[in-house]
């Protein structure tokens, strides 16, 4: 009797065993939820995730750093482009200059009953002596000396930029004030001549001398850029 119950209890206590097995075992199953591959593949996507995430990162803080390059080299641009239309327009004669320099005065020369008057010539003369001594920027009375100025006779006037201009003449230079002085004092030089000629000719060292700027239009009708081939 005791036998037959001790098998009963094993029996029971060994059907009960693969019981709580088998529960445990389908538990796990339900709280993984999902399968080990699936896990693994996403697993993988969010690797390939987190590796592309960090690529766009480190894009976007190139991106910045060129933008911020660009930011920081336009106005350094916009200043180079500034500078060069400024030296432009002081080569052109359109911007009001000061500097060292000569001033150059020229008047007629009363001798006995003779009148010996400034001729556009002689103004011709002592602008080419100052530009050849390396005069920058020149002036006669008050009208500033470029490429397209001209300087010749009307009746008993002098024009210098279609503009009438009479004696007594002011030059202005810029430039070395002794190297244009001795330009002009030369012995048996421009200076000497012109005094011969009747002329009373002055010249001045200037620590400082102002140049106007070149106020008249300036209109290239035929002239035009030569575009370069290749």
């Amino acid at each position: 009797m005791n036998k037959t119950l001790y098998i009963s209890i094993t029996l029971v206590s060994v059907v009960l065993g693969l019981m709580v097995a088998f529960q445990f075992r389908t538990a796990g199953r339900v709280d993984s939820g999902v399968p080990i591959d699936r896990v693994q593949l996403l697993t993988t996507e969010l690797k390939q995730l987190d590796k592309e995430y960090a690529t766009l990162v480190n894009e976007s803080k190139d991106l910045e750093q060129k933008l911020a390059q660009a930011e920081k080299g336009r106005p350094q641009a916009s200043q180079a482009v500034q500078e060069e239309l400024e030296k432009i327009r002081q080569l052109a004669g359109l911007t009001k200059l000061q500097g060292p320099g000569v001033e150059v005065n020229l008047s007629p020369l009363t001798k006995g009953e003779n009148l010996f008057t400034v001729r556009d010539e002689d103004l011709l003369r002592v602008i080419n002596e100052l530009r050849a001594a390396g005069a920058e920027a020149l002036a006669i009375n008050g009208q500033r000396i470029v490429a397209t100025s001209e300087i010749r006779l009307a009746g008993s006037f002098i024009d210098v930029n279609l503009t009438r201009i009479s004696a007594p003449y002011s030059v202005l230079a810029i430039g070395s004030p002794g190297q244009l002085e001795s330009a002009l004092l030369i012995k048996g030089g421009l200076v000497d001549t012109m005094r011969d000629w009747g002329v009373s000719v002055t010249v001045n060292k200037k620590e400082t001398v102002t140049v106007p700027a070149y106020t008249h239009r300036i209109n290239l009708e035929y002239a035009k850029p030569l575009k370069e081939e290749g």
